[in-house]
C-alpha cells in the first residue's frame, strides 16, 4: 500500500514536471518567444499594407507644393509642371486656381519681386526684364505694372555704374573697341542704344576721351 502510493506520489511529481516544462515551452511559443518574434517580424514586413494610389488632384497639389518650396513659381510655371507629369488640363487648372485663392501663386507679386531682384542684382534694364517675365507666363498687364518701379533715371544710373566697373577693363584697348564692348554690354542688359551709347560717351569723356573723336551720338 505504502509502495503504491509512494509510486503514484512519484508518478504526480513527475508528470508535473513534464507537464510545467511541456507548458513553459508551450508559454514561450505563444506568448512571443524567439520563434514568435521571427514569425511575427515576417508577417510585419510582408504583411505591410501599401497606401493607395494618389488621385491626379493630391498629386497635382503635391507637385506644386514641392516646386514652391525652393521658390516662388508663376502659374504658367506650374502648369507647364503639371503638363509634363501628365496631369489632367481640369484638375490642374482646378488646383492652381485654389493655390491661387490662398495666395501660394501671385504672378503680380512675382513679377514686382523678379524686377526689383534682376535689376539691382544684374543691371537688367526694362526690356530684358519684360522679355525674361514673359517667357514666365507674366500676364502683359502684370509684367507693366512690375517694370513701372524702375523708371529712366534710375536704369540711366545703372547703366552708369555697370560702365564704371567695366571701364578699367577696357584701357588699353582702341577707342572704337572700348566704345563697341562697353555698348554692347549695355545693349546685352536690356538698355536702349541710345541711352547706351549716351553713357559710354560721358563715362570716356570724363576718362579723358576726345568726344569729338568718338563718332557716335551724345545726349
Amino acid at each position: 500500500m505504502w509502495e503504491q502510493e509512494r509510486g503514484g506520489g512519484t508518478g504526480g511529481r513527475e508528470g508535473r514536471r513534464e507537464g510545467g516544462r511541456e507548458g513553459s515551452r508551450e508559454g514561450r511559443r505563444g506568448s512571443g518567444g524567439r520563434d514568435g518574434r521571427r514569425a511575427e517580424g515576417r508577417d510585419g514586413r510582408d504583411g505591410r499594407q501599401e497606401l493607395p494610389p494618389q488621385s491626379p488632384e493630391e498629386q497635382a497639389r503635391a507637385i506644386c507644393l514641392r516646386l514652391l518650396t525652393g521658390m516662388p513659381r508663376t502659374r504658367r510655371q506650374l502648369a507647364d509642371a503639371l503638363a509634363k507629369r501628365d496631369i489632367p488640363e481640369e484638375v490642374s487648372e482646378q488646383v492652381l486656381s485654389r493655390f491661387e485663392e490662398v495666395g501660394l501663386i501671385d504672378d503680380a507679386a512675382f513679377a514686382g519681386a523678379w524686377v526689383e531682384s534682376r535689376h539691382r542684382g544684374r543691371g537688367l534694364a526694362r526690356r530684358a526684364l519684360a522679355q525674361e517675365l514673359r517667357t514666365k507666363g507674366v500676364d502683359a498687364a502684370l509684367v507693366q505694372d512690375a517694370l513701372e518701379q524702375l523708371d529712366s533715371d534710375q536704369e540711366e544710373e545703372t547703366a552708369r555704374e555697370l560702365v564704371e566697373r567695366k571701364l578699367r577693363a577696357t584701357r588699353g584697348l582702341e577707342r572704337d573697341k572700348r566704345i563697341r564692348r562697353l555698348a554692347g554690354m549695355l545693349a546685352r542688359k536690356g538698355y536702349p542704344e541710345g541711352m547706351a551709347l549716351r553713357v559710354v560717351r560721358r563715362a570716356l569723356e570724363a576718362e579723358g576721351e576726345d568726344a569729338d573723336d568718338l563718332g557716335y551720338p551724345g545726349g
